[in-house]
């Protein structure tokens, strides 16, 4: 192992170790083990579920079509942003600052922008490919 990763995994394990100890004498986290769920949940979920269905969606239903692939990669991870807010829209608990914007909404313009975006893509590498010559 060189110096530098040495280095770089000493810090990280220093960071790791102040977040955890910040967390443990924070006041407002009551029940350290929701953290800890949380901690250990997301990369289960994400590694273990969401990434290989991406990738499988990607490799056999989009095949051969590279803009509609990265399109699906960005409305999926604009989705596992923006999912929690938009089901808890109307879940206010009487304080309408909680979650004050039309979510549903926002999620539907973000990825019909998306969506515009990548036609465009992929109108233009349509266009460029029909530019070419017969011979490449």
């Amino acid at each position: 192992m060189t110096k530098v990763r040495a280095i770089l995994l000493a810090g990280g394990l220093a960071l790791i170790g102040y977040g955890v100890y910040g967390m443990l004498g924070d006041p407002y986290i009551t029940d350290p083990g929701d953290v800890l769920l949380w901690g250990i949940g997301a990369p289960v979920v994400h590694d273990g579920l969401w990434v290989p269905l991406v990738c499988l969606i990607g490799a056999f239903a989009v095949r051969g079509r590279p803009v509609l692939r990265g399109w699906l990669i960005v409305a999926a991870a604009v989705t596992a942003v923006g999912l929690p807010a938009v089901l808890r829209a109307d879940d206010d608990h009487g304080n309408p600052s909680v979650l004050p914007l039309p979510y549903l909404r926002n999620w539907l313009l973000v990825l019909a922008a998306t969506a515009v975006v990548a036609v465009l893509l992929a109108l233009v590498g349509r266009w460029r490919r029909r530019g070419r010559p017969a011979g490449r």
